[in-house]
C-alpha cells in the first residue's frame, strides 16, 4: 500500500509505481488522504504523471497537525485491516507520511520510507519530526544520497535495513523533462528566456507568521532586477488576504501572482528561470538538477548537498538578508557555468528500480 496525501509525495511516488506495473510480482494499492487536495483538486498531477486513480481517498483536508495526522491514522487503520497489505510504503516527510507509518507499524505491517535519513536538524520543522519519528518506524529505508544513508547510520537503524537508491523525483524529473519543454507557460506568461525568477512560499515558519511572510514579500518587493512569477499556494493565498499583502504584492509590477501550476509547467519555468526563491525542499532540488540557482528562503535544509556544491544559497526570511545575497548572486561571474558542471550527488536516476528491487527481496 502506497500512501500519498500531498503534491510532492505524488511527484515522488510516481516512478515507483510506473517500475511496478511493468513487474507481475508487484501489486500496488495507491490510498490518499487527502492532506493537501482532495483527489479532484489532485487530478492534475495525477493525469501528467501517469497515476492510477486511488482505491481509497480519505478526503481528511487540512486542520492542525495533530488533529490532521489523527484522523488520517483512523482512516489508514481501517483501510489497512480492509485491504490487508504485505507493506505500507511511505514517501517524504508530510503529516501523511507520518500517519501512514504510526498507523501500519501500530498494526504491525511492516513500512518501508521512501527518502529516508533526510534531515535538517531543525525540530521546530514539523517535517523534521515526521522525517526522524517515521525513519525509527520502518523496516526499510531507501536513502536518497550517502549523507541520508550516513544520518541514518549515526541514528543507530540497522545497516542491513538501509538501501541507498538515489533519489525517485530525479527518476520522474528524467521521464517528464520532454513534457515540461512542450509546455506554453513562458509564452502564456510572457516571459523571455534567463529574464525572471520564480517564487513560491508555503511552509509553516513562513506564511504562519504575519512578520516573516512580510519580510519576503517586501524583500520581493524591492527586487526590480527580474520579473517574478509566483504560482501561489492556497494556503499562502488566504494568509496573503488576511494580512493586506496581496493588495500590495498585486499593485507591484514585477510581481506576477499566478495560481498554482502543473507539475510540467513547475520544471519548464523553474529550468528557463534566471533564479529561484523558495522554501520547498523539492524545489530545491528540481532547480540543482536544472541548473539554476536556488535562494532558499529558510535557515536550514535537509539537502545540504545543494549547499555545499554551490547551487543553493540559505537566506532565511529576512529582508535585507534575502536582498542582499539574491544581488549578489546576481553579480556573480560564471554562476550559470559552475551550476553547469556540478556533479549529481542524487543518484542515476533508476533510484525506483532499487526500490521494486528491495521491495520484492524483502517480501
Amino acid at each position: 500500500m502506497l500512501v500519498i496525501g500531498a503534491r510532492p509525495q505524488i511527484i515522488k511516488s510516481a516512478p515507483i509505481v510506473y517500475e511496478a506495473s511493468k513487474d507481475a510480482e508487484v501489486e500496488f494499492q495507491l490510498v490518499h488522504t487527502g492532506q493537501h487536495y482532495d483527489f479532484e483538486m489532485s487530478r492534475m498531477f495525477f493525469g501528467e504523471l501517469d497515476l492510477p486513480d486511488p482505491v481509497v481517498n480519505l478526503g481528511v483536508g487540512s486542520g492542525s497537525h495533530g488533529w490532521q495526522t489523527g484522523e488520517m491514522m483512523i482512516g489508514l487503520e481501517k483501510t489497512i485491516n480492509e485491504l490487508k497489505p504485505d507493506l505500507v510504503l511511505v514517501p517524504g516527510d508530510t503529516n501523511s507520511t507520518l500517519a501512514g507509518a504510526l498507523a501500519a507499524v501500530k498494526l504491525h505491517v511492516p513500512v518501508a520510507h521512501v527518502e529516508a535519513g533526510a534531515r535538517s536538524y531543525d525540530m521546530r520543522m514539523p517535517e523534521e519530526v515526521n522525517r526522524r519519528l517515521t525513519d525509527h518506524c520502518s523496516s526499510l529505508l531507501f536513502g536518497a544520497t550517502e549523507s541520508c544513508v550516513k544520518n541514518l547510520l549515526k541514528e543507530s537503524i540497522i545497516e542491513d535495513q538501509i538501501h541507498l537508491t538515489g533519489d525517485t523525483m530525479y527518476d520522474a524529473l528524467l521521464k517528464h523533462k520532454a513534457g515540461a519543454l512542450r509546455s506554453r507557460i513562458l509564452e502564456e506568461l510572457g516571459l523571455a528566456v534567463g529574464e525572471y525568477a520564480v517564487l513560491t512560499v508555503h511552509r509553516p515558519e513562513n506564511v504562519d507568521d504575519p512578520e516573516a511572510l512580510k519580510d519576503i514579500m517586501e524583500a520581493m518587493i524591492e527586487l526590480k532586477e527580474l520579473p517574478i512569477v509566483f504560482p501561489v499556494h492556497p494556503r499562502t493565498m488566504e494568509r496573503l488576504k488576511t494580512t493586506g499583502l496581496l493588495r500590495r504584492v498585486k499593485e507591484t509590477e514585477h510581481v506576477r501572482v499566478v495560481d498554482p501550476v502543473g507539475y510540467h509547467e513547475m520544471l519548464r519555468l523553474v529550468k528557463d528561470s534566471k533564479m529561484v526563491f523558495t522554501d520547498s525542499g523539492g524545489l530545491q532540488k528540481e532547480a540543482f538538477w536544472l541548473r539554476t540557482m536556488c535562494i532558499t528562503l529558510r535557515e536550514r535544509t535537509e539537502w545540504v548537498e545543494t549547499v555545499e556544491l554551490g547551487a543553493n544559497m540559505l537566506v532565511g526570511s529576512d529582508k535585507q538578508a534575502i536582498i542582499r545575497k539574491v544581488r549578489k548572486c546576481l553579480a556573480t561571474e560564471g554562476l550559470e557555468t559552475h551550476l553547469k558542471e556540478l556533479a549529481n550527488p542524487f543518484g542515476d536516476g533508476n533510484a525506483s528500480v532499487r526500490i521494486i528491487e528491495a521491495l520484492k527481496a524483502f517480501s
